[in-house]
């Protein structure tokens, strides 16, 4: 009788820790079962918000539940970043990461949160290549063109930027490197002040992404000489690239993607992976991406693991060399 007992307990004791251990597996299994919300590091209305919107309608219809977006800025993704490093790891929260968090890295002196460590990547969503600019009628007709200038009079070709350490300032910096040559990088608090200054001569020239020169291209007050993606833009395909155009070394991506929190199950990613690489060649997204200057496309997890160490590595060789000094 006792030993009948001993068994019984056993075995009710066993369906137990066995049910236990069956309940993740089930919470994963029936993910999404409530709406997902995707912090965007950025105000409302910017590209890259736009280009999360985008996706994440499209998202919500394949996963049956709202992927809802908000909004989230601050201290240069920081704040957004270190929300979702804490945050429980059910797939429930994600964040728009991208080049902005490697050019973090070398940028800042500490972070509260590890990029690489404190999160998993799911997909790729947008690319953005820069335009190097020039004022319509300006003597600088190609690439070469500027670099020539530059060589024959060293220091005194101006190149307008946004504030030091963004990614049109980076690149200039990049584009220097690569180049050899001796230019004044000037930096400006806004894309607007930069166009004033480029039509009224004060620079020669400017690194900007399409949708902040799109009225200056539109209305043929400034030429586009390059594109520095690794091929032209659809929204631009007469504008040659930069490695078309003989500088080999120089390409320039910004990109955004989504990531998770570290622990996050496998499945919960496998989810989100599989949602994001089926929605965003919808023509639907295609056809506004093009308006806007983005390239929507998605990737493997390891594939954006690659891209964000890569960027890591490559803009802190190009702060290092530049002597930009680090941010608190």
């Amino acid at each position: 009788m006792n030993g009948r007992c001993t068994i019984t307990a056993t075995f009710v004791a066993a369906l137990g820790l066995s049910a236990m251990a069956a309940a993740p597996a089930n919470a994963q299994s029936d993910y999404p079962n409530r709406p997902i919300q995707l912090v965007v590091p950025y105000g409302p209305g910017g590209v890259a918000d736009v280009g999360m919107r985008l996706m994440a309608e499209k998202l919500s219809i394949r996963l049956k539940q709202n992927v809802v977006v908000e909004n989230r800025p601050g201290a240069g993704g920081i704040v957004a970043a270190k929300a979702v490093a804490t945050a429980a790891p059910d797939g429930y929260n994600v964040l728009m990461t991208g080049n902005n968090n490697a050019i973090a890295v070398p940028l800042f002196k500490s972070l509260p949160y590890d990029i690489l460590k404190d999160f998993k990547p799911t997909s790729t969503v947008s690319f953005f290549d820069l335009l190097i600019i020039v004022k319509a009628g300006s003597p600088l007709k190609n690439i070469q063109d500027v670099v020539k200038a530059a060589k024959e009079k060293p220091g005194k070709l101006n190149i307008g930027t946004i504030n030091p350490g963004s990614t049109q300032n980076l690149a200039a910096e990049l584009f220097k490197n690569v180049t050899g040559i001796n230019v004044q990088i000037v930096p400006f608090r806004t894309s607007a002040d930069m166009a004033t200054a480029l039509l009224r001569g004060d620079i020669d020239v400017m690194f900007e992404f399409f949708t902040a020169a799109h009225g200056l291209l539109s209305d043929k007050r400034a030429v586009a000489l390059v594109s520095t993606g690794p091929k032209r833009s659809a929204y631009l395909s007469d504008v040659p690239t930069a490695v078309e155009s003989g500088l080999k070394d120089f390409e320039v991506l910004s990109w955004n993607g989504l990531s998770v929190p570290a622990a996050t199950p496998q499945a919960v990613i496998d989810t989100l992976v599989k949602g994001i690489n089926d929605v965003l060649p919808d023509p639907t997204i295609q056809e506004k991406a093009k308006s806007l200057g983005m390239d929507m496309h998605g990737s493997t997890p390891a594939e954006m693991d690659k891209r964000m160490k890569d960027d890591i590595a490559k803009w802190g060789a190009v702060i290092e060399k530049a002597g930009i000094p680090k941010r608190d």
